[in-house]
């Protein structure tokens, strides 16, 4: 495949058909680097070398109801994780302050369960009001299924986006959960974005799915205008119907997010959960086609020092989009 070419194609306008999404997922691996390059191209255009940095809290861990594959939080899963209730409002603002001093733009308050209480709603409610007045930066939500009450009252409280991610494909979601259905989700998406707050959703790949699969995920993503697409890699989790899963390679995962570069162009693709387990050596690689990772530890499994993120960026030449504080690396 000619993967410039297309590259400038989906720069005036072009939507990419189901062979050349294909052609991307099955480029051979000697072509790689042509394809990173081209896809690089696409993200330049809209981002320039910019990387955006998001933090997650883990504010209430296990205890789920739900019954999806992937998740050690789940109610199927045998995981030894730290469980507990949702945290005080007076710890996620102190997460907020160590995201703050780590000069990130978004930081992600996430809570497992079905959908929050009124009483857990109000206690992330009365936090982001007081993040928003001490500090420069993006507050994200990700609470699981919301009633439009629910959304009125985050985004009245200043809740930039929310995070509720498809995960897999319409076809395949049953085989990962039968809790909720896909359908659940995508109205989550439509709920927040008719309440004026930002959309996040994304998927999690290497999860016994189709290329197929992938291709339509990307597809669902564009339809929903998510803003915000974090591309997770399955880091299978022991004590979970997944365990032991590993259909991964850091080709693949590459070749992964320069699809998703090329369907969604101008969002905002992060690479998220499983990046450190799953693209290994290649990490800095995924940056071309993405503009945006986490950093530090995700929701139950470590992430990498938030230090040698930075001096990742540092060393491809990139730099932070936004810095809440004094700056990390000049």
């Amino acid at each position: 495949m000619e993967f410039q070419k297309l590259a400038l194609d989906v720069l005036e306008g072009h939507e990419l058909t189901d062979s050349e999404a294909m052609g991307i997922l099955n480029c051979p691996d000697e072509e790689l680097l042509d394809l990173l390059h081209s896809a690089y191209k696409i993200r330049h255009h809209h981002y320039g070398n910019q990387v955006k940095l998001n933090m997650i809290i883990n504010t209430k861990s296990g205890l789920c109801p739900e019954n999806c594959g992937y998740c050690s939080q789940s109610s199927i899963s045998t995981a030894p994780i730290e469980k507990y209730r949702m945290m005080d409002k007076e710890s996620i603002i102190k997460g907020a302050k160590q995201a703050h001093h780590l000069n990130v733009g978004t930081y992600c308050i996430v809570a497992s369960g079905r959908g929050p209480s009124n009483r857990e709603l109000d206690e992330v409610v009365s936090a982001v009001k007081e993040i928003k007045d001490n500090y420069n930066m993006k507050v994200c939500a990700c609470l699981g299924l919301l009633k439009p009450e629910q959304a009125d009252k985050l985004k009245e409280a200043g809740v930039d986006r929310y995070n509720h991610n498809i995960n897999t494909s319409e076809s395949h979601h049953e085989n990962i959960t039968t809790s909720h259905t896909y359908k659940d989700r995508v109205n989550t998406v439509q709920l927040i974005k008719e309440a004026g707050i930002s959309p996040c959703s994304g998927v999690i790949i290497g999860m016994k799915e189709t290329k197929e699969d992938v291709i339509a995920m990307a597809r669902s993503l564009k339809a929903l205008d998510a803003d915000s697409i974090p591309v997770n890699f399955l880091h299978a989790i022991d004590g979970t119907p997944l365990e032991g899963t590993d259909e991964l390679n850091p080709r693949y995962c590459l070749k992964v997010l320069c699809l998703m570069r090329y369907i969604n162009p101008s969002k905002e693709i992060r690479i998220s959960g499983g990046r450190e387990v799953n693209l290994r050596s290649l990490q800095p690689l995924g940056l071309y086609p993405a503009n945006s990772i986490f950093v530090g530890d995700y929701l139950t499994t470590a992430g990498q020092e938030s230090t040698a993120d930075h001096q990742m960026l540092k060393d491809l030449g990139f730099e932070i989009d936004f810095v809440s504080g004094e700056p990390v690396f000049s």
